[in-house]
């Protein structure tokens, strides 16, 4: 699991962290980590089922790898009994709101109590991203996203997976903060 030499002929290995994506369904969720790992985004949206996992190294600044294993979870109601499972060992938890919509927004604080429920802050880095800021209809301020995130102690970004804005700045700041 070794990858690449460090100075003095070290190799160091490479770091894995799991990192599970919540929110309510239609947030983007899946066209966020997509966008992320294939570079593309598909307009036909077809509802996760159960949960879906993919993985990419990432590089940080300092030239070290880091293998994000990408839980995407189904954000319907019927399947958020499964959630406590795909938090097992989760270093990350991403929850994913749509600015379009206050509704998604409201439900963050119930997506934290779940985890927080399953998993201790001291076992698991939270995230809210906010999804979809190319769109018109923002219903829901940046300044509103940051003021929740620091209420609920948790790291805060704002993207748009339509057309990739800000993607990597989320993924890179995850990555950065479990360092």
């Amino acid at each position: 699991m070794s990858d690449r030499p460090k100075p003095g002929g070290q190799r160091k290995a490479t770091r894995s962290h799991k990192v599970v994506f919540l929110g309510q369904s239609g947030t983007g969720k899946t066209s966020l980590i997509r966008q992320f790992v294939y570079r593309t985004f598909d307009q036909c949206y077809q509802a996760t089922v159960g949960m879906d996992f993919v993985t990419k190294l990432v590089t940080l600044e300092d030239g070290d790898q880091m293998r994000l294993q990408l839980w995407d979870t189904a954000g319907q109601e019927r399947f958020r009994a499964l959630v406590p499972s795909y938090l097992r060992d989760s270093s990350v938890c991403v929850i994913v709101y749509d600015v379009t919509s206050r509704e998604s927004f409201n439900s963050v604080k119930g997506w934290v109590e779940q985890v927080l429920e399953a998993r201790s802050r001291q076992e698991v880095t939270l995230a809210l991203v906010g999804n979809k800021i190319d769109l018109e209809d923002r219903k829901v301020q940046y300044s509103e996203g940051e003021a929740l995130a620091t209420e609920l102690k948790m790291l805060f970004f704002e993207a748009t997976a339509l057309k990739s804005d800000l993607v990597d700045a989320v993924f890179h700041g995850l990555a950065a903060g479990r360092v």
